[in-house]
């Protein structure tokens, strides 16, 4: 008799066994056939809980298991490998298991312990998430990924400056994105056809920053063989990002202000005066109105950066983001690596919350390509992240410590007596019947220990 009716399987082989298929069908399963990975990623239904049987004893070769591993990676797909026990001696094969499959047989296996397996494998894959949606604003080949109100209000205030060509002071912690926002703002305005030219002020020694920010003359000092032009006229027709402008040292600050008046740069060791026309974006990490009350920083300078503020939240600040920003780096880095990294532990994820993340985003970042390299497993833990400290204290209840030490010493004894049943009992001072009572209960239960089904 049918049951479970509505589920889907797969049936990966090269010669289907006709068997296999009626008695798959005869349980309620819809089994769909296919011979190669390219007909299984046909036949694949995106977020679709789905159970995969590959036969790998019909004639697949080491070179096939590659070409497999991309249609096997979804989460929402339970898979079972048949093999032949000579198989497993092959490296592709066994890694293929290993890091795709819920479990595997050997072949010949009966209908029935088939089944058993891929009802199995079907169960754990129906108890995947459903995968994150990431909304997101492109800005050139990178994303502002972010679903909070504090993002959405951002993402609002990036449309409205947009629209202007007034001056943009974006303020926010280091790490949080600054340039990204400072290059949205650009693409959406009415100068995204021109250049986009971004300096950093803090990371230019302060006897070269009027030549970078203005270029120079051939001849104006010693090494000046040619003319170079300065970021602010390479930027004329588009913006020019000014990034850690706290950092401008005192004697640039009248130059820049003196252009930001006039609208016009002479070069270093020349006189002609050169008209460029750019919007001024910049940002800083440091508390700008602190700097000019102590004097750090020209007032009249202030203000005229300062036309429209732009305000960068923290990661802290983002609630739900920081989960969806950790599963969009893993997506974009785990193919650069050739991992088999599935997701994030529920450990790691409430660890990431509970975590500070004094370095924003980029740290973020950091962390989890990190991890993606060192996990040992599929799933990146909190460990893997190096916040163990923020994870979560695993509390369990009397019950739950006395059931895993009653399953660890049947597991050892099993082991110790090589499954046999009589023995086993007689150490653990149990009947033979509670021992297989037991071993059902804990999923010890298997054809090694000469027990019938």
């Amino acid at each position: 008799m049918a049951n479970d009716t509505g589920r889907t399987l797969i049936y990966a082989s090269r010669k289907h066994d006709d068997a296999v298929l009626a008695y798959m069908s005869a349980q309620g399963w819809h089994v769909t056939p296919a011979k190669s990975a390219s007909d299984v990623g046909r036949v694949l239904t995106p977020g679709l809980t789905t159970a995969a049987l590959i036969d790998l004893s019909s004639g697949y070769s080491d070179r096939d298991m590659s070409s497999f591993e991309t249609c096997m990676q979804p989460a929402t797909v339970g898979w079972v490998a048949a093999t032949l026990p000579q198989q497993l001696a092959s490296t592709p094969v066994r890694r293929l298991i290993r890091d795709y499959c819920f479990d595997y047989v050997n072949m010949p296996c009966s209908n029935d312990a088939l089944a058993h397996s891929i009802g199995h494998a079907w169960g754990m894959a129906s108890l995947s998430e459903a995968p994150l949606v990431i909304p997101q604003t492109t800005t050139g080949d990178q994303e502002m990924v972010g679903t909070c109100e504090v993002m959405q209000q951002l993402f609002r205030t990036i449309r409205k400056v947009a629209n202007t060509d007034a001056p943009v002071f974006i303020s926010g912690e280091s790490g949080t994105g600054k340039e990204l926002t400072a290059v949205a703002i650009h693409e959406r305005s009415l100068r995204a056809k021109g250049p986009f030219v971004a300096i950093n002020c803090g990371a230019i020694p302060p006897h070269l920053m009027q030549s970078e920010l203005f270029g120079y003359e051939r001849g104006a000092f010693t090494g000046a063989n040619q003319r170079k032009i300065g970021r602010v006229e390479a930027a004329n027709g588009g913006t020019l990002f000014l990034d850690e402008i706290g950092d401008l040292p005192i004697e640039s600050q009248a130059g820049l202000l003196r252009f930001l008046q006039q609208g016009a740069i002479e070069r270093l060791g020349g006189h002609e005066v050169i008209p460029v026309n750019v919007r001024i974006i910049s940002a800083t990490h440091v508390d700008l109105e602190a700097a000019v009350k102590e004097g750090r920083f020209r007032t009249d300078l202030f203000h005229r950066l300062c036309v429209l503020r732009v305000e960068e939240p923290p990661l802290r600040a983002r609630g739900q983001d920081i989960e969806i920003l950790a599963h969009h780096v893993l997506q974009r880095f785990k193919v650069d690596n050739h991992r088999k990294i599935r997701g994030f532990t529920q450990c790691a994820v409430q660890a990431m919350y509970e975590y500070h993340w004094p370095g924003n985003v980029r740290e973020l970042i950091n962390r989890v390509r990190r991890a993606i390299v060192m996990a040992d497993s599929r799933m990146i833990s909190a460990k893997d992240l190096d916040l163990l400290a923020w994870a979560p204290k695993l509390v369990r209840t009397l019950e739950e410590i006395r059931t895993e030490a009653e399953r660890q010493a049947i597991e050892q004894a099993l082991l110790r007596h090589c499954h046999r049943l009589t023995d086993v009992a007689a150490e653990l001072g149990i009947s033979r019947i509670t021992l297989y009572r037991l071993m059902c209960r804990y999923g010890l239960r298997g054809e090694e220990s000469g027990v019938p089904a």
